[in-house]
């Protein structure tokens, strides 16, 4: 543990000094070198306090987040900074080892001084990622987007041509700082007056007492066929120091029945059916499987029972990662998957259309949007809330909609 902190310490320190010298070289003054000093060390002393001081019977309460997201933000600024004077070092040494080898006539040992020009331009360039970190936190983390597909399917019952799913997933609601602007999101899934709504798991971030508070608002979420839920990785308590087994067993009991007084409907390796003059969708929602080291309890076997294989089956389930795994190689055919969890990393370029990248895509290739393989949909979330750092840039959190249609040709 010690040489854990000293090595993070080590690291830190040198990242300061190094940044430190870009400041130095664009300006002397010892007011401007001291208001930075100060800002920098009050961000990485509070988070080193914070982190220290992390009690995980808690979680990861609102003031962490907000440690971590200075943390993050001014450390990204500094690495901005610190690449681009190491690339003028390099400039720098390779001049200083020529003048060492010189012919003697002519040796003359030099090392370049740092060009303010230079050290201007990197932080020039380290505001850009800065200011983006810092928007997400104040602004971007609310910034709900409306997203809107159709999708056509051969099998699709002639009754539910134009059948309406909003989808959301990870609320993550022991993050929400702002009552008014998570109800604004909230209205805005009413307003698209689907047929039905679909909520893909990580509800809380550790504990179920996180939903108490905002249990009346998200009961407010109404449509015609209910709210269909699942649980995700976060729902479980996994990430949490409980005093006894039984502690968290009623924990995550406690958030079941939350849930089922809040009207939804959740699935835990079960399925349901929409009825519609005498057709009917099967929905299927399973408990969480993820790859790696993440919980894996869904089991898909038990979630069709009951169900055959000539139904039109909508699946819920958290993990992206369950549809490449398990539900394109089973035996059954699902012609829509809904998944979450990744939050597209809260971070990345996303422009329809153009470009959609986050650093999560080498983790999990399917890490937000639509996908399809084998004539199967996977439509993957990018969350309503945050969680850790809290902000969002690019991946912005997201609402769903997704208009089912029936086409005459199989595609």
């Amino acid at each position: 543990m010690f040489l854990s902190w000293a090595f993070f310490i080590l690291i830190i320190g040198l990242i300061q000094w190094y940044t430190f010298l870009c400041f130095k070289t664009i300006s002397k003054n010892r007011y401007w070198l001291a208001s930075y000093a100060c800002f920098s060390l009050l961000i990485i002393t509070n988070f080193i306090y914070q982190l220290y001081n992390y009690d995980r019977s808690e979680g990861f309460t609102p003031s962490i987040s907000y440690s971590l997201g200075f943390f993050i933000s001014l450390i990204v600024f500094q690495s901005i900074i610190v690449i681009g004077l190491f690339l003028e070092d390099i400039s720098r040494i390779s001049l200083a080892v020529y003048s060492v080898f010189k012919p003697k006539k002519e040796k003359n040992i030099f090392f370049p001084k740092r060009r303010k020009f230079l050290s201007q331009l990197s932080l020039a360039l380290a505001f850009i990622p800065f200011s983006s970190l810092l928007y997400g936190m104040y602004r971007g983390k609310y910034n709900y987007k409306v997203l809107s597909y159709e999708l056509e399917f051969p099998d699709l019952p002639s009754s539910f041509d134009g059948f309406k799913i909003t989808h959301i997933s990870d609320i993550h609601c022991g993050s929400f700082d702002n009552p008014e602007k998570v109800k604004y999101g909230v209205d805005l899934i009413n307003k698209q007056k689907s047929d039905v709504i679909m909520f893909t798991g990580d509800i809380v971030n550790n504990v179920s007492k996180e939903l108490n508070p905002w249990k009346k608002l998200f009961s407010s979420l109404k449509a015609e066929h209910g709210v269909y839920s699942v649980l995700g990785n976060h729902d479980y308590g996994d990430y949490m120091d409980w005093e006894t087994d039984q502690e968290k067993i009623n924990n995550l009991q406690n958030l079941k029945k939350i849930q089922r007084e809040m009207g939804y409907k959740l699935l835990l390796n079960e399925n349901d059916f929409i009825k519609k003059n005498g057709e009917r969708l099967a929905i299927l929602g399973v408990e969480n499987w993820g790859a790696g080291g993440f919980k894996k309890v869904g089991d898909l076997n038990k979630a069709i029972e009951g169900i055959s294989d000539s139904d039109f089956k909508i699946l819920l389930t958290h993990d992206p990662s369950h549809w490449r795994n398990k539900v394109i190689p089973h035996n059954y055919f699902f012609p829509l998957t809904l998944s979450g969890h990744t939050h597209g990393m809260q971070f990345g370029i996303d422009i329809p259309g153009w470009i959609k990248w986050s650093p999560i895509k080498w983790r999990y290739p399917e890490f937000a949007g639509l996908y399809k393989k084998a004539k199967q949909y996977l439509y993957v979330n990018r969350g309503f809330g945050y969680l850790a750092y809290p902000g969002r840039v690019g991946m912005w959190p997201e609402i769903t909609v997704l208009t089912l249609k029936k086409s005459k040709i199989e595609v």
